[in-house]
């Protein structure tokens, strides 16, 4: 290989290798304020942005006091640039990959007096009926 070619080989290299992609997750919720786990991790409340190194499925809890918690998961897709093969180069054009991931809490399921009483008549059936029927209660 000439000289030329073998420096500019060289010099593309470094350039390459010294240039990284910041890669980051911004995550929302409604309603903001909410505990968020990515990959069993806690990472902050919602809005809350995060730096990531990989592509792929990531684990995702969010919790609220005032709303239903939500466990669900979210991909992380490259773009094309950030593939083997262009991806030696992406730090030469690419800065920063920004995903979005947003989510709607469910409202908290709330019982009634009448309800939690019912179930608790219930599940007071279902445990003299397992001990059988033998129970020191009327």
């Amino acid at each position: 290989m000439s000289r030329p070619i073998a420096r500019l080989s060289c010099l593309l290299a470094l350039l390459a290798a010294g240039c990284g992609v910041d890669r980051t997750i911004r995550i929302t919720s409604e309603p903001s304020g909410a505990r968020v786990h990515v990959n069993d991790r806690e990472v902050g409340r919602t809005p809350v942005t995060v730096p990531f190194t990989f592509y792929g499925v990531y684990d995702v809890r969010l919790r609220h006091d005032e709303r239903a918690p939500l466990w669900t998961e979210r991909r992380a897709r490259a773009p094309w640039w950030d593939t083997p093969g262009p991806d030696l180069f992406a730090g030469l054009f690419a800065e920063k990959v920004d995903l979005s991931w947003h989510f709607e809490l469910p409202p908290e399921k709330s019982s009634t007096e009448k309800e939690l009483i019912e179930r608790a008549h219930e599940m007071r059936e279902r445990a003299a009926a397992g001990s059988g029927g033998e129970s020191g209660r009327p």
